[in-house]
């Protein structure tokens, strides 16, 4: 039973790793690969942080070595693939910790540490320490998000239940409630903001009104599914309760 446990978890991290290979270069530019956050997020919900940063260092090195891509693909992945099945397991399985774990590990520490790896290894000039923040930053909330609905969706149909008893032996319930969930959708609103905002102001450097309709447009949009999302499900509850 252990052997074949071992076995299995060897053929799923294969899978995440090669699918971290190949899906990494979607939406990819330098400082910035968001699909390789999702990767991270959903190997550590799924296997724990030892094996999500072991995941994430064999696709920096395989990258770096195929692709050619500098040793951001590590310093961009490893800690916030760690940090991510740290914050899930000790939030007791709340998803949305997993992502959080993921933004400060890639986008803060990740960040702050591929400031001397590039500049002083790899010889890259006009760098400081708080350079490859905002991409990170933006990067892990796209793969982030992504993650968080995938998994969420996972969780809904009791798939990522079964999952995480055949490759761990435990499960986490994520009890998060009505309020807690809108007030994730909320977020999203907020995460969506970020995401324009640095992709405009710091990346392609644009200052185009119709920016900010996007940027406030879906803020508002999440705050009314947020709500009536509350609203639908509070209903429903209440029915049941007084059947």
């Amino acid at each position: 039973m252990k052997s074949s446990k071992k076995i299995l978890k060897m053929v799923v991290l294969s899978m995440l790793i090669a699918l971290g290979v190949v899906i990494s270069p979607i939406l990819r530019v330098e400082g910035m690969c968001p699909m390789a956050h999702f990767i991270n997020i959903v190997c550590a919900v799924l296997m724990g942080p030892w094996y999500s940063l072991l995941c994430a260092t064999l696709i920096g090195l395989i990258r770096m070595a195929l692709m050619a891509i500098p040793p951001i693909a590590l310093t961009g992945a490893v800690f916030g693939a760690f940090l991510s099945g740290v914050f899930y397991r000790v939030s007791k399985g709340k998803l949305i910790f997993a992502v959080l774990g993921e933004v400060i590990g890639t986008g803060v520490i990740g960040a702050i540490a591929s400031y001397p790896v590039m500049s002083i290894l790899w010889g890259r000039d006009g760098l400081s320490w708080l350079f490859y923040v905002p991409s990170f930053v933006c990067a892990t909330l796209i793969g982030g998000s992504i993650a968080f609905v995938f998994l969420k969706k996972l969780l809904k149909t009791g798939a990522l239940a079964r999952f995480q008893i055949m490759l761990t032996g435990k499960s986490y319930d994520d009890k998060s409630g009505v309020i807690s969930n809108s007030a994730s959708i909320a977020a999203l609103g907020a995460i969506i903001y970020l995401v324009i905002k640095i992709l405009t102001t710091m990346i392609f450097e644009t200052s185009s009104p119709i920016w900010s309709y996007f940027e406030n447009g879906a803020v508002i949009v999440c705050v009314v599914i947020a709500i009536v999302y509350y609203v639908m499900n509070r209903s429903k509850r209440d029915k049941k309760e007084n059947v």
